[in-house]
């Protein structure tokens, strides 16, 4: 697991979004290719084409635990209601950690849209401090799930 964690935040720390740096560290072993995951995950980030809303690192997470436990063409209502159940217990567990998973509130507000926003994130150093550090609890959590 902590292979993966590292691999996600050196993905972050390579200019890739937290939605990004997530999903590729599971793709390949779920089949999908990294390229593929970098491309898919993309709008995800700063909480969904920086509107802020559900935090990228929780929506690549979720879709990690989709690839492994999502209902696909030949699946059933199981397999449906399953990923639904892991993504409520990975969704808990990140609250348990972090009080939300809203990437505006996990910021305290810090609106990333302006260019006043985008500063204030630089000078306070919340993409290292803060956001890798929900990269890495995200991947831990959902390594967790995946890896059952």
């Amino acid at each position: 697991m902590e292979d993966k964690v590292k691999r996600s935040v050196e993905t972050f720390r390579n200019g890739y979004n937290c939605a990004q740096s997530v999903l590729t560290v599971f793709a390949v072993e779920l089949g999908m290719n990294k390229d593929l995951g970098l491309k898919l995950a993309n709008p995800f980030g700063a909480g969904i084409a920086y509107m802020q809303e559900t935090c990228g690192a929780v929506s690549g997470a979720l879709m990690a635990i989709g690839l492994k436990y999502g209902k696909g063409e030949n699946g059933t209502a199981e397999d449906k209601e399953r990923a639904f159940d892991m993504s409520r217990h990975f969704l808990s567990e990140f609250k348990k950690l972090h009080g939300t998973t809203c990437c505006r509130e996990l910021l305290d507000g810090i609106n990333m849209s302006t260019p006043e926003g985008m500063e204030k994130m630089k000078e306070l150093e919340w993409f290292r401090l803060r956001c890798a550090n929900y990269v890495q609890d995200a991947v831990r959590l959902a390594d967790q799930i995946v890896s059952r």
